[in-house]
């Protein structure tokens, strides 16, 4: 079976350079440093236009955690049928309750859309916050999600491949696994090979210095020091070493 790249894009230029160092597919998004945010529609439609790499848009109204008001799930379903209607190939979400469990409720709604249009349907690093994790894979392998991305809950996925590893071998014939955090060109062969998945989700991440992140009294500045004047992008070389090493 063939091993994909997926990599994980704050901006329309950020799928260009994926794209062009030959990854498999983009997860989409806005807002990185927040964790990832919903993209604009531009995004989308300008990676569409430009390329023809598959695309997973994120729906995720704001940073923070994972549950989810009645006025924020209506932004996400009004989003999510915007996306999948403007050629999202697939939605990448994530819902919990206050308990830090699945919101079954939420979960089948959002799919519902997502079927609808028949498109892959990902549930996202929200897994990772799961006091149960195999309750939870069966919860979501039944909701019918596609794929789910995780660290083998842990901060990144090197430090939770025994985790991946055994919910590859008791779910992966019914639901993908898909590796992410931490994940780049110095440990996914160990990774993929380790766990027995096919696919890997790495941000591929260097960093541009925009001057004006921070004046004399005032402070744009998103990412901690040493990169507070900066921004991430996705680093074309960083994607072609992780394609080879997987491939």
């Amino acid at each position: 079976m063939k091993n994909l790249v997926e990599v994980c894009c704050g901006s329309y230029a950020d799928a260009v350079e994926a794209f062009k160092n030959n990854a498999d597919r983009v997860e989409l998004n806005s807002a990185l440093h927040a964790g990832g945010l919903t993209p604009s529609l531009a995004s989308l439609l300008l990676t569409k236009m430009h390329t023809n790499i598959k695309v997973i848009t994120m729906i995720r109204p704001r940073g923070a955690g994972f549950i989810y008001s009645d006025e924020d799930f209506e932004v996400m379903k009004i989003d999510t049928k915007i996306m999948l209607e403007n050629g999202a190939d697939g939605i990448a979400f994530g819902c919990l309750d206050e308990n830090g469990k699945i919101n079954i409720e939420q979960c089948r709604e959002i799919i519902k859309i997502v079927k609808y249009y028949d498109k892959e349907v990902v549930f996202h690093r929200a897994y990772d916050f799961l006091k149960d994790p195999y309750e939870g894979m069966e919860i979501l392998i039944n909701l019918g999600v596609d794929r789910v991305l995780t660290s083998g809950l842990q901060a990144k996925a090197y430090e939770g491949i025994e985790l991946i590893r055994d919910l590859q071998a008791r779910y992966g014939d019914k639901i993908e696994i898909l590796a992410g955090g931490g994940v780049n060109a110095s440990n996914a062969r160990e990774i993929v090979e380790f766990t027995g998945i096919n696919q890997v989700h790495s941000s591929c991440k260097s960093y541009v210095t925009d001057f004006t992140t921070i004046g004399d009294y005032i402070s744009y500045s998103c990412l901690e020091a040493p990169h507070e004047r900066d921004y991430d992008i996705v680093d074309g070389e960083l994607v072609k070493a992780l394609v080879e090493c997987v491939k």
